[in-house]
C-alpha cells in the first residue's frame, strides 16, 4: 500500500532554459557531458562545487554512470554526494541523464533528470535547450520544491550553461571518448 501511495504522491517540477552557441554542432553536443564536470558545476549558493568523479570508465554511453564528489558546503559534508547516470544519448541531438543516490537531504527530491538538446539552426549556430525535472515524493514540501526549482535551480542551470558555453568556445578537451 505504501508503494501505491508513494507512486501517486510523486510530483515533477520542470524548468527549461535556452541559449545559442556559436560553435560546431559536435562541440555543443559533447562539451557538457564529456569534458571536465568540475568546470561545469563550480558551486553556487547552496550547491557545492564538484571536485571529482570516480567509477566513470564507460561514462558517456547509455547505461553508464559515475560517482560525483563535492566540496563541503552549508548543505553538504563534502565527499561522495550523488550518482550520475546516462539514460539516453542520440549523437549530436540530445543527452538524457539522471542524478540520484543523494547522500544528503535534498528538500524531498529523490532524483533529477536532465536533458541537453542541440538543434543546428545553421553552421556554427546551435540552439541549446537545457531542461531539468526534479522529482519529489514529499507532498508537504511541494510549495518549497516549486520555489527551489523556479528560483534557485533555474539560476544554477544558467551558470552551468554559461560554463559549458565558455568550454565549448575554448575547445576544452574531452575526458571521455
Amino acid at each position: 500500500m505504501s508503494h501505491f501511495i508513494n507512486y501517486f504522491c510523486v510530483m515533477r517540477f520542470t524548468v527549461s532554459i535556452q541559449d545559442k552557441f556559436n560553435c560546431d554542432l559536435e562541440r555543443a553536443f559533447k562539451t557538457p557531458m564529456l569534458c571536465d564536470v568540475t568546470k561545469v558545476h563550480t558551486g553556487y549558493g547552496l550547491m557545492p562545487k564538484i571536485i571529482s568523479v570516480s567509477d566513470d570508465q564507460n561514462w558517456g554511453q547509455p547505461g553508464s554512470s559515475k560517482k560525483v564528489f563535492a566540496a563541503a558546503s552549508l548543505t553538504q559534508k563534502g565527499g561522495y554526494v550523488s550518482k550520475d547516470n546516462v539514460i539516453d544519448r542520440k549523437e549530436n541531438d540530445y543527452w538524457v541523464i539522471e542524478v540520484n543516490d543523494f547522500q544528503s537531504w535534498m528538500l524531498g527530491f529523490y532524483k533529477f533528470q536532465g536533458t541537453w538538446k542541440t538543434e543546428e539552426i545553421s553552421q556554427n549556430n546551435i540552439l541549446i535547450t537545457y531542461t531539468y525535472s526534479l522529482f519529489s515524493n514529499a507532498p508537504l514540501l511541494y510549495p518549497f520544491n516549486w520555489l527551489f526549482t523556479q528560483l534557485f535551480w533555474k539560476k544554477y542551470m544558467k551558470r552551468a550553461m554559461k560554463n559549458v558555453k565558455e568550454m565549448a568556445y575554448s575547445k576544452e578537451p574531452y575526458l571521455y571518448p
